[in-house]
């Protein structure tokens, strides 16, 4: 069935993502655990299933790509157009360019792929904001050496950008990074 977390993750096994070392295991066991984060916010469908496929393009910190970009219509045919262009949101970001900024309503985000700028609208910004906190409270959780090194930077990003977060993401921001 399209748009559901077992197709996604046949089509992520297929691509080899239980195969690729990660953090906490194999890079599947960490999308994984990512989907489970945003579902325990209360996070809507769609944007579960980004954080489940949220590393298919690689991203600025993980640079292993399952798809290249191009194949961008492969993701969507399996998790829908929303997710996808979440996941391409996520993946394509230049974060040195785009974090300073990214909770104004006119933050310029900038494409890592293309190297284009663009001001993403409020809904993307809080879903990137989600994704992204659920990302690295996930590595911050099982790594202390992790934590540590990035744990301040971490927290001031998200208390920058806490009025995108959810009231659970923020609350999980602090006793993980604060904590």
């Amino acid at each position: 069935m399209p748009d559901s977390p077992a197709a996604a993750i046949a089509f992520l096994r297929d691509l080899g993502a239980a195969d690729l070392a990660h953090p906490g295991g194999t890079l599947l066991a960490h999308l994984r655990r990512v989907e489970r984060q945003l579902a325990q916010w209360g996070a809507r469908p769609a944007l579960r299933l980004a954080g489940l496929c949220h590393a298919c393009y690689g991203t600025d910190g993980f640079p292993e790509a399952l798809l290249p970009p191009d194949r961008r219509a492969d993701l969507a045919g399996v998790i829908g157009t929303e997710a996808e262009a979440l996941v391409y949101l996520y993946g394509s970001c230049d974060r040195e360019a785009s974090y300073p900024a990214l909770a104004e309503d006119d933050g310029v985000f900038r494409d890592r792929f293309t190297g284009r700028a663009h001001v993403p609208g409020a809904g993307p910004r809080r879903d990137f904001a989600e994704l992204t906190a659920a990302n690295e409270l996930d590595l911050a959780v099982l790594d202390p050496a992790f934590r540590s090194r990035w744990g301040p930077a971490l927290l001031g990003l998200f208390t920058r950008v806490r009025p995108l977060l959810s009231p659970p993401a923020w609350s999980s921001c602090e006793a993980v990074l604060a904590g």
